[in-house]
């Protein structure tokens, strides 16, 4: 086994290190371009070529795959107006472009990193594929209401839409989670603002998003279970505390809820964050001395064994890359 693959395995299964792993990512496709390259398809190499620079700048000790330009699965939601609609969805078909589109950029990217470096490969939850389905010209706030209202009308009809969008993200799993290929799934989820009840989401919601990190454990044993809180979203953070993935990064800072106190909230599950990914923020901002002194103190409270520092969510684009190599020496070091 390569000895950052190794470095990292160990990591997510609670062992010793001898240093201890970093992971930031950012995105390499802007706007509309983030769900496009089914009718464009030069946004793959695009995307490819960011992927190659980071890997020149940084050569991270893991990689998220970033999905820009297949962020979502590609349903049309345009005829949906009442929750009854919700009942017409079908599994795509594992023959459809989308899949093969995935499996060509996760080709791509392995072939830039090589078999030393795992790979993780971004999905969006069924939850936030229909979320931004249902927003229309991308007005998220408007989407969210609109589920609700369908979660008010017809729970069940909203859990078999979930359930349709789960199937198709098992089909992407099953495609690229292989030797070769991507290591496993990042799978993101999140209640923006707890604006879904905890009990309704546990109801009609999670059994989907449970269904795609089961079908995941099925073709890896490494996978990571992402709590989105960008831009200061908040989660109910309970209702993930059992999802079976073996590794959890949450908005630490978000949440309020530290590394050292979220290890032992998701069962002392490996852990990914520490620091926050705004523009005003630390490690965008702050000097190398600030920054230094933070990655003494997460690792003076969370400990040495199954933590890997990271960030709340994916960083700025612009950010100075050598911040993120502070970060990593100063994690060495300690």
């Amino acid at each position: 086994m390569s000895i950052k693959r190794e470095l990292v395995l160990k990591a997510f299964h609670n062992e010793k290190t001898d240093r201890i792993p970093v992971g930031f990512w950012f995105h390499f496709l802007e706007g509309d371009e983030f769900n496009a390259t089914l009718q464009r398809p030069e946004l793959l190499q695009k995307n490819l070529e960011g992927h190659q620079r980071f890997k020149e700048a940084f050569d991270p000790d893991f990689v998220k795959i970033m999905t820009d330009g297949l962020f979502y699965l590609p349903y049309d939601f345009s005829g949906v107006k009442t929750a009854e609609d919700l009942k017409k969805l079908e599994v795509l078909s594992e023959d459809h472009p989308f899949f093969g589109k995935n499996e060509e950029l996760v080709k791509g990217v392995r072939e830039i990193f090589g078999e030393d470096t795992l790979l993780f490969i971004n999905e969006f939850s069924p939850f936030n594929q229909l979320l931004a389905g249902l927003a229309v010209a991308g007005n998220r706030p408007q989407g969210l209401k609109r589920l609700r209202t369908f979660l008010e009308q017809d729970g069940e009809a909203v859990a078999y839409a979930l359930d349709v969008l789960a199937e198709s993200l098992n089909i992407l799993t099953r495609r690229v989670v292989k030797p070769g290929l991507a290591d496993g799934i990042y799978l993101s989820v999140n209640n923006p603002n707890r604006m879904i009840p905890a009990q309704i989401y546990s109801a009609f919601v999670a059994p989907s998003e449970i269904k795609v990190l089961e079908t995941a454990n099925t073709v890896s044993p490494d996978n990571i279970l992402h709590i989105c809180g960008y831009a200061g979203n908040k989660n109910i953070l309970s209702v993930y505390q059992d999802y079976p993935a073996e590794i959890v990064n949450w908005a630490v800072h978000a949440e309020n809820l530290g590394l050292a106190e979220g290890k032992k909230f998701f069962g002392g599950k490996a852990v990914i964050g520490g620091f926050d990914n705004v523009k005003e923020g630390l490690l965008y901002s702050g000097t190398r001395q600030e920054i230094e002194a933070y990655v003494e103190k997460l690792l003076a409270e969370a400990g040495r064994e199954g933590v890997i520092i990271g960030a709340d969510c994916t960083v700025p684009s612009d950010i100075d890359i050598e911040r993120l190599q502070w970060v990593r020496e100063k994690a060495a070091e300690a």
